[in-house]
């Protein structure tokens, strides 16, 4: 397992071929659920954990790993199911997210699977509004779940979405009035962050949940006889998605002479040390790890600035 997370050529030869690797593991009973490898930095054996006092819940201690202290959390206490028991006898899978390293506790590790992202899809439309999925897929005839770490993490730890920066002012928001911008995220929480930002900066917003639908609506647009190079001010893009990635629209778009002077910022979770050289070689404008709510201001308003300078 260690040697998949190691490399950093064999990890993005994925890159903008719409495929990912996902580390299979176990909560409470037989029910497998899934997480992208590239935000793992490793698996172990439970380690010690040290209580923290006045802590949420789900954060079932600290660990000491490698001379880092890193928080651990009970994923399936995070997603509304019972704790798991005997924590001492599970696993902990340590991710690099949002800028942070955690661990996420878990009953037992499967192996990982290498699959095409249009056999991952949004939850059935039936699992309500509470659920703590953001896809689903099938390995070897098994329901495979993907849990929406975003959502965990604003319940059990929020980001600030407060806007400080000075780059804000009256005669950008005067200009932000006449621009739009394409979102695309398959999390809700994500969608809702970032559209609370862009609102603040006044431009109009088209959000979106998936890379395939991001691409079919810079489609239309062209059908409709529009360019959406010059209707849209940017695109925002996540790059986990279900049915087409980030990376792999980013891809798209640059592929296609009608759409390939698009400004594409992407906008993810995946802040480990090999997003360089994966934005580099699909060809985006900009990388910014999530949620960082000024700097994705600050970016906003410079495409702003650039656009009128034109």
């Amino acid at each position: 397992m260690a040697s998949v997370m190691d490399s950093v050529n064999q990890r993005t030869q994925l890159v903008g071929k719409n495929r990912l690797e996902l580390l299979l593991f176990r909560l409470n009973g037989p029910q497998l659920y899934g997480i992208n490898v590239f935000k793992v930095r490793e698996v172990l054996q439970c380690p010690q954990l040290n209580s923290m006092p006045k802590s949420n819940p789900i954060v079932r201690g600290v660990a000491s790993v490698r001379g880092r202290i890193i928080p651990v959390l009970d994923l399936s206490l995070a997603t509304a199911n019972q704790a798991l028991s005997s924590a001492h006898e599970g696993f902990v899978v340590i991710t690099e997210y949002n800028m942070r390293e955690l661990g996420f506790l878990v009953s037992g590790v499967d192996r990982i699977v290498n699959l095409n992202w249009e056999e991952i899809h949004p939850p059935p439309k039936g699992a309500g509004n509470d659920h703590y999925l953001t896809a689903v897929t099938r390995v070897d005839d098994s329901l495979v779940e993907i849990i929406d770490v975003e959502k965990v993490l604003a319940e059990v730890s929020p980001s600030s979405e407060d806007i400080l920066t000075g780059s804000l002012t009256e005669q950008v928001r005067i200009s932000a009035l006449s621009k739009k911008i394409l979102i695309v995220d398959d999390s809700s929480v994500a969608r809702k962050q970032v559209l609370n930002c862009l609102q603040a900066v006044g431009v109009e917003v088209v959000a979106l949940n998936d890379g395939r639908a991001a691409y079919e609506y810079l489609l239309s647009m062209l059908e409709a006889g529009e360019d959406p190079a010059s209707e849209l001010l940017m695109m925002i893009s996540d790059i986990e998605m279900p049915e087409m990635d980030g990376y792999t629209l980013t891809t798209a778009i640059r592929s296609d002479p009608k759409l390939k002077d698009l400004h594409i910022l992407l906008h993810t979770s995946l802040s480990g040390i090999f997003n360089t050289a994966m934005v580099k070689k699909v060809g985006a404008d900009d990388f910014l790890a999530k949620f960082r709510p000024d700097d994705l201001v600050d970016l906003v308003v410079a495409r702003i600035k650039a656009v009128d300078a034109l």
